[in-house]
């Protein structure tokens, strides 16, 4: 059997001293199989970065054990970081320099010795060799990403950490990205770590995902597997004032209803079938506007976390979050 290409147990990150600190990540455990896309999905100050730092040696573990690509983060953190590479979503790059500048840079920072025959394979590979002698402030952010990612893989790594790599991009540029991503993955053998609170980016490109919320990974598995874990339809209802909840939950058929910042989220079997008799229940005037979720991976996090993607109140959360560091670590 191939050995994980990461593998993660009981890991904890503390910010501060035990019983008065902040914990960035909390009791996480899972294991990437060799030669995957794994994707890591939550939303801003999940923990996410925090967990990529401490799998790639930049910071330290509180508590618990990794190894990335056979190696232990703790003890082996120089043999880790020979074995990785890493696309981070801030821009790395220099805009002096030419392409085939920056991996002369890159190949230099990493002793590489007979770099160019890589290079210009990675260069032809993502559509750069014709733009190599060209300096990297005339490209387009599409090609800067696609240097990036060849930077990345210069030195031939077993894992790529992604974190959060098509974030402020447009809707064509990412789309891009993935199919970049998933051509990289099967081309090049690679194992990717991917983190991302796009819902629709992680369903498209990871065999297995875990969802990170608070720290906490609160569910694993395939994008399927995961969605298997709703029963049911969510029906999302937001009224001008407070409903009957008794009166909703004994329509027969729903199976859970929880108020949703300014709408009622309301779990049923089917909601074709409830509709009629909620609508009934909920006078028409009140109703401003009513919409139907079918089992998706936004349904999966709703019906964990209790909260969406990019909510308003997780982010007062994730503030008062940081603001706790801050004064942990003053």
């Amino acid at each position: 059997m191939t050995a994980p290409a990461i593998e993660v147990k009981g890991l904890t990150k503390r910010y501060g001293s035990a019983g008065h600190g902040v914990v960035a990540l909390d009791d996480v455990s899972f294991s990437i199989p060799a030669g995957t896309v794994f994707g890591l999905l939550g939303p801003n100050g999940a923990g996410k970065t925090t967990l990529i730092k401490v799998l790639t040696g930049i910071s330290d573990i509180s508590a618990g054990d990794a190894t990335v690509a056979g190696y232990d983060v703790r003890t082996q953190s120089m043999a880790v970081r020979s074995h990785i590479g890493w696309v981070a979503a801030e821009v790395i790059l220099d805009d002096d320099f030419t392409a085939r500048e920056n991996l002369w840079l890159q190949a230099k920072l990493q002793s590489l010795p007979d770099w160019e025959p890589r290079a210009d394979l990675l260069l032809k590979y993502f559509a750069l060799y014709d733009r190599a002698d060209d300096k990297v402030s005339q490209f387009s952010t599409g090609m800067r990403k696609k240097l990036e990612i060849a930077l990345a893989l210069l030195h031939q790594p077993d894992v790529i950490f992604m974190d959060e790599p098509t974030i402020g991009l447009d809707v064509g540029t990412r789309r891009m990205l993935w199919d970049i991503v998933t051509g990289v993955h099967r081309e090049f053998g690679v194992t990717v770590l991917l983190t991302t609170h796009y819902i629709e980016e992680a369903d498209a490109l990871c065999d297995q995902i875990a969802i990170i919320d608070f720290g906490k990974v609160v569910a694993q598995g395939t994008p399927s597997e995961l969605k298997a874990r709703v029963h049911g339809d969510v029906i999302a209802l937001e009224t001008s004032r407070p409903i009957d909840v008794p009166r909703l939950t004994a329509i027969p058929g729903v199976q859970d209803v929880r108020p949703q910042g300014n709408e009622w989220m309301i779990r049923a079997t089917t909601a074709e079938a409830v509709l009629p008799s909620l609508l009934a229940a909920v006078p028409a005037e009140t109703v401003r506007r009513i919409s139907i979720e079918k089992p998706s991976l936004e349904t999966v996090f709703l019906e964990l976390t209790g909260h969406r993607l990019g909510q308003d109140e997780p982010m007062r959360d994730i503030r008062k979050f940081y603001a706790q560091m801050r004064q942990v670590r003053k």
